[in-house]
């Protein structure tokens, strides 16, 4: 019997792990901002017309919008979305435009823009390096302990003692790291380099299924080779080797992400997996209420996939920015303002059909278009 969490739990789960981090990536583009001289004129929570706010005295105005999924920070000079120098700029005084976003070097536009992700992986690093201290790391070595009977690892001949050292041409280190590969990938046929008595092999295997329910009735496909380890080796982490940690963990976060999304491109995973703000939402309760441990570790994930799918170089979003600063500095002028704005326009458009697209997801997998048809039928 599922254990799902109430509707206005879910919602309070959801605020607490949405608003602050959009918070967080908004000061981060902030704090830049101003660190070289720009003025901040908004800083919103949330987008559309004003609920609540307030004026600081350098003339921020810091508000909460009425559609909480989002936020942005609107510095002076920000006259249209791709952020180009506009007639109205120009007519500005001065004193007034050495103040705004369009009159900086390129370099430092391009930190103001880049500090918003990179404060959510900072987020996610200092969540992890907390995580390390307090539980230790696992580094379990990649050797065969047990293999189970039928199972794929037995198929292609793996004995106890054989050690891992790469699967499908990537490096493994620890039993984790064999774990994390495998499960990505079940159905698929992988390459298993090893070392057995000393010498090198190599055996070719089909990662296996395993279908796993969780206690709010979820279910989740899972990939194993059926492999057990010849140990458990958890070391402690001190304060000076957790940030490395972090930063380490964060990037096989990272990495196992985009094979996420590059088996979705390819074909190999459903985009039926995608999920949107009311997947998130589900999620945020549910890990709530395990425990703050858990919504942790939520809270970092969220914050690593808000930190990437920023940066993916997509017009509207920081990496689209970025990538028109990257082709300004090898061309040595702006792109021409109206390839920007159709550009942009074309961001927006697919950024909003992505969300009608995850959202449609989100409400196929809660049963919506089902209890519909059975209405129709």
């Amino acid at each position: 019997m599922s254990q799902t969490p109430g509707i206005l739990f879910t919602v309070l789960a959801f605020a607490l792990v949405i608003g602050p981090l959009v918070f967080l990536h908004e000061l981060g583009h902030y704090l830049a901002g101003r660190a070289f001289g720009v003025k901040a004129e908004e800083f919103s929570i949330g987008f559309g017309r004003e609920i609540a706010g307030v004026t600081d005295r350098r003339g921020t105005r810091w508000k909460f919008g009425w559609l909480p999924l989002g936020g942005y920070v609107r510095f002076a000079g920000d006259m249209n979305p791709a952020s180009q120098p506009s007639p109205e700029w120009l007519q500005l005084p001065a004193a007034e435009r050495a103040k705004t976003f369009q009159s900086k070097p390129l370099w430092q536009r391009a930190i103001i823009v880049a500090a918003g992700p990179v404060t959510n992986f900072l987020v996610a690093i200092v969540i992890l390096s907390a995580f390390a201290m307090l539980f230790g790391q696992n580094r379990t070595p990649s050797v065969v302990g047990t293999v189970l009977p039928g199972s794929p690892a037995a198929a292609a001949g793996l004995q106890p003692g054989d050690r891992i050292v790469a699967l499908g041409g990537r490096s493994v280190a620890t039993y984790m790291d064999m774990v994390q590969f495998t499960q990505l990938r079940p159905n698929e046929q992988v390459r298993i380099d090893m070392v057995r008595d000393g010498q090198p092999r190599s055996v070719d295997a089909v990662i296996g299924t395993r279908l796993e329910r969780d206690r709010f009735g979820n279910e989740f496909r899972i990939g194993q080779l059926g492999i057990g380890a010849a140990e458990s080796v958890q070391v402690p982490v001190g304060v000076l080797e957790a940030p490395l940690v972090g930063l380490r963990n964060t990037a096989d976060i990272v990495r196992m992400t985009v094979d996420g999304l590059g088996q979705i491109i390819t074909g190999r995973r459903s985009v039926a997996e995608l999920g949107g703000p009311l997947k998130i939402a589900q999620v945020s309760g549910e890990r709530l209420s395990l425990g703050p441990i858990e919504f942790a570790f939520l809270i970092a994930l969220v914050s690593i996939n808000l930190g990437f799918i920023n940066l993916l170089p997509v017009p509207v979003l920081d990496g689209g920015h970025l990538l028109f600063y990257a082709v300004e500095a090898v061309r040595r002028r702006p792109v021409e303002p109206q390839v920007m704005e159709w550009a942009f326009r074309g961001g927006l458009i697919a950024i909003l059909a992505l969300m009608l697209f995850v959202t449609l997801n989100d409400l196929g997998a809660f049963g919506v278009w089902r209890s519909l048809a059975g209405l129709i039928g």
